[in-house]
């Protein structure tokens, strides 16, 4: 997410009450996870696992939770709770805003749109040309939809992101200030939920196609061409590649890349990251070939161990 105008470190730091290292005007962008980052960006780090991971990357500001010496170029804010820090920028920048109708009025929405009874238009959603949305989808808060797009009932577009953070006493939600891109030309079926990124963006690229009952969390991207059958279910921070198909009732663990054309057939699931170009079957899934061998050498294990019986 990007701040609406730069800030100074200084202002951080006293909105935050942490301790500044750097120019007190050294210039503050926007905030973002540590996988989305770029320059100007200001991130968080509160465990020693991911220290280095933090100070490394292309964010220039970073909350932390222990005194270090601060990279060159860089800013840090001393916090003892980088967490809850991260957290009240989120709802401070981009607080939970009130609908008073069904459509917004802070919304746009382009020429031939469609927008059917019962469907909601949260606040500064941009809608493109000649979409239809269909009776009671719900579309939230800052979604950007492009032209030509199909959004099917029940749907919900930008919710908040599964994202909590366990306490002695429960969980604390990370508070989320991202968006949900939808390009051109893609088609959403009913009951399908897409996740909002955390602070960055949700991303579905031009033609996708998706089944109804796919659920996909915050801060994945999807890519061109792409069909998501029925039952999918993608975690968060994902990378699906273009032309990837995947079939009824797969499911894809968080911070995976499934490579361009890849395919995977019903029933599917995977916790790596999986080449392009070819079939997979089965959970974990594999090689759709190797996978039929394996059966078909199942099948046969109960006569190869009746045969064994009789000769012993």
């Amino acid at each position: 997410m990007k701040f609406p105008l730069p800030l100074k470190l200084s202002a951080l730091a006293a909105m935050l009450h942490a301790k500044p290292v750097g120019d007190p005007d050294f210039p503050v962008t926007g905030m973002n996870e540590i996988h989305m980052v770029e320059s100007g960006d200001l991130t968080f780090v509160d465990h020693p696992k991911y220290y280095s991971k933090a100070l490394n990357s292309p964010a220039t500001t970073i909350i932390i939770n222990k005194e270090v010496d601060c990279p060159a170029g860089k800013a840090l804010l001393i916090s003892e709770r980088p967490f809850d820090d991260y957290v009240s920028l989120a709802m401070r920048f981009r607080p939970f805003e009130k609908s008073l109708s069904l459509i917004s009025p802070s919304s746009e929405i382009g020429e031939g749109t469609v927008i059917q009874p019962g469907a909601f238009i949260g606040n500064h959603v941009k809608i493109g040309s000649n979409c239809i949305i269909h009776a009671n989808a719900s579309i939230y808060d800052h979604t950007v939809i492009g032209n030509r797009v199909i959004i099917h009932s029940g749907a919900v577009i930008g919710s908040d992101a599964y994202y909590y953070q366990r306490r002695p006493d429960g969980y604390k939600k990370l508070e989320s200030c991202g968006r949900v891109l939808i390009e051109d030309d893609v088609e959403i079926g009913a009951q399908t939920s897409i996740d909002k990124g955390v602070s960055g963006d949700t991303l579905v690229s031009r033609g996708t196609k998706f089944d109804n009952h796919v659920q996909v969390g915050h801060d994945t991207y999807i890519g061109r061409n792409c069909l998501i059958g029925a039952f999918c279910a993608i975690a968060g921070v994902t990378r699906i590649e273009d032309d990837v198909i995947l079939w009824a009732n797969v499911l894809v663990n968080k911070d995976l890349v499934i490579g361009k054309g890849a395919v995977l057939l019903a029933g599917s699931g995977t916790e790596k990251s999986l080449e392009g170009g070819k079939t997979y079957w089965g959970i974990p899934a594999i090689e759709a070939r190797r996978k039929w061998r394996e059966v078909a050498a199942l099948k046969m294990l109960p006569d190869i161990l009746t045969s064994l019986n009789r000769k012993s």
